[in-house]
């Protein structure tokens, strides 16, 4: 059995380059900033996932690739609103998104993601795809409030849905593990949704809405 870093090696090696995953991770080391970026696989996953989707939410936009990502799956007039607290990210963001020729397809909200949600619901918008990765603690929040924000049959995703192997250990009790024990709790009883989740990257959560 190969060890996973040594398939996280081949996966880089096998698949195509991304010249806008490049462009941001060396923006992110000039700036000594942490490369957050998804994986080229999860990215890849992130885009398969997205086809057909008209009207797609991300919570946590960082520096913007996982946002490239689901754009470049949108059916073709379809949009995307990227959720972001912080203005230095998403100003490189925008910046990179730009440079991906997404800019027309990628709006980026700056402010409190349960904030922006809960204003969200009240005008009811619909989305067909939504992508978490931010605040880990906050995630059941975030579930509660897109499962009033997405069309029926639509898709949701959960990135580090094991927080580092932590949510798999019932001893750990700090805000992290247990806000995704959480999840997984609500994922898997709410009988609106059709969930998995699997043990790639961080671990992914995978949840349809049903029709």
């Amino acid at each position: 059995m190969s060890e996973p870093r040594h398939r996280d090696a081949y996966l880089e090696a096998v698949l195509p380059p991304d010249p806008a995953r490049d462009a941001i991770r060396r923006d992110l080391l000039e700036r000594g900033w942490p490369d957050m970026c998804v994986p080229l696989a999860l990215g890849r996953l992130l885009t398969q996932l997205a086809m057909g989707s008209v009207s797609a939410i991300e919570i946590g936009t960082y520096a913007g690739y996982s946002a490239i990502c689901i754009a470049r799956g949108l059916s073709p007039g379809g949009r995307l609103l990227t959720l972001e607290s912080r203005r230095e990210h998403a100003a490189l963001a925008a910046q990179h998104i730009e440079a991906a020729g997404l800019g027309d397809r990628v709006e980026i909200a700056l402010g409190d993601a349960a904030e922006t949600l809960a204003h969200l619901r009240a005008n009811e918008p619909r989305f067909d795809f939504a992508f978490v990765d931010a605040h880990k603690p906050s995630y059941p929040r975030y579930l509660d409030l897109l499962l009033d924000l997405m069309r029926p049959g639509g898709l949701m995703v959960f990135d580090n849905a094991f927080g580092r192997d932590r949510a798999l250990d019932p001893s750990a009790t700090s805000p992290t593990p247990t806000a995704l024990r959480e999840l997984h709790r609500r994922l898997f009883e709410d009988e609106r949704l059709v969930s998995t989740l699997l043990p790639m990257f961080d671990g992914v959560a995978i949840a349809r809405v049903r029709p």
